[in-house]
């Protein structure tokens, strides 16, 4: 044991190297780059900050494209974290941060904010966040007590939560006959283009610590892949394990949807990729999902940002438009 720990520390700190490097690749590329006329040079004269006046391209670095990159880091990290925890607690390749109803219960407390008249922020993400946290209490009511640690229970309930969630919403939409309608469409398609230094500290600090924690739990997650008696006799609590794992995962997700909407396909496409790269080792796959999901949505909002050649597109179009392809194409090289 002693000889396996230091081999398994270097491989995730060396992994997780790699990773951070191609991280902040990414977030330069997000900074310098977009659709705002404007020379590279100048935008990286704004970034280092080598001008002696503040210039309209000074702005555009350091109010609106710095807390974008941040905010789209943050939320790829969280998504994709949440989707490799979600695969092993339900033992399912093919479960997703939304698949319990989370986003579903976050969009009926953002239309809700939206036809209200709320503001983005912190009006309708307060709604969105209590609509998610609503829903995993109700989640909890239904699965609770020993059928919580039924994975065929848990997931069914998910299922009927997010179908009558979503026809909820598509009620919602019906009704609607202004141009809240537009609002509501973008923030269904998962939207990061409304964000401030502000918002993104707030999700740091309430996911950040998420992180820490479900790193913590990594190798319990490996054990649980290994089903519930062979996790049991290497001594983990299967019932407070899964609850902790259940409830910290959605509060991260809920938080992170809160401020964006449900950006999709990121939690059911990064895990796979990682794993088939990394292998099947939680204590390497959290700190991979973390920075490699960050990398992703950073270079899927440059996207969405810098292909219309006309304002911009919601990055859950982008995230959509590259991960369902790919996605196949995962699942016929693991022979799924």
């Amino acid at each position: 044991m002693n000889t396996k720990k230091p081999a398994i520390l270097k491989r995730v700190s060396t992994i997780s190297l790699l990773l951070l490097f191609l991280l902040l690749v990414a977030m330069l590329l997000g900074i310098l780059m977009g659709s705002t006329p404007g020379g590279l040079r100048e935008a990286i004269q704004s970034l280092f900050g080598s001008r002696e006046t503040e210039s309209m391209m000074d702005t555009i670095i350091w109010r609106i494209r710095f807390p974008r990159v941040l905010l789209a880091t943050l939320v790829g990290a969280a998504l994709s974290l949440g989707g490799l925890v979600f695969q092993a607690l339900l033992r399912n390749p093919l479960a997703e941060p939304y698949i319990l109803g989370i986003s579903s219960g976050s969009g009926i407390g953002a239309i809700v904010g939206i036809l209200m008249g709320f503001s983005r922020f912190p009006g309708v993400g307060a709604m969105a966040f209590a609509g998610s946290m609503i829903t995993l209490l109700l989640l909890l009511v239904m699965s609770s007590g020993q059928t919580m640690l039924k994975k065929d229970s848990l997931l069914l309930s998910g299922v009927m939560v997010n179908s009558f969630c979503g026809a909820l919403i598509m009620f919602l939409i019906s009704i609607t006959q202004d141009s809240r309608l537009h609002n509501i469409i973008f923030w269904l398609l998962g939207d990061l283009s409304m964000t401030d230094m502000g918002q993104v500290g707030i999700l740091a600090v309430t996911i950040v610590p998420c992180f820490i924690l479900l790193f913590w739990l990594s190798n319990s997650m490996n054990l649980l892949l290994m089903g519930k008696e062979m996790a049991q006799t290497m001594g983990v609590n299967i019932k407070v394990v899964t609850a902790i794992l259940l409830i910290v995962t959605s509060f991260m997700v809920s938080a992170t949807v809160s401020h964006c909407g449900p950006v999709g396909f990121v939690g059911l496409v990064m895990p796979h990729l990682l794993r088939l790269v990394f292998g099947p080792d939680h204590r390497v796959l959290v700190p991979a999902c973390v920075l490699g999901g960050g990398t992703y949505m950073v270079l899927c909002d440059l996207l969405a940002r810098t292909l219309p050649e006309q304002g911009e597109m919601p990055a859950g179009v982008i995230t959509a438009l590259i991960g369902a392809p790919l996605f196949i194409i995962l699942l016929k090289k693991t022979g799924r």
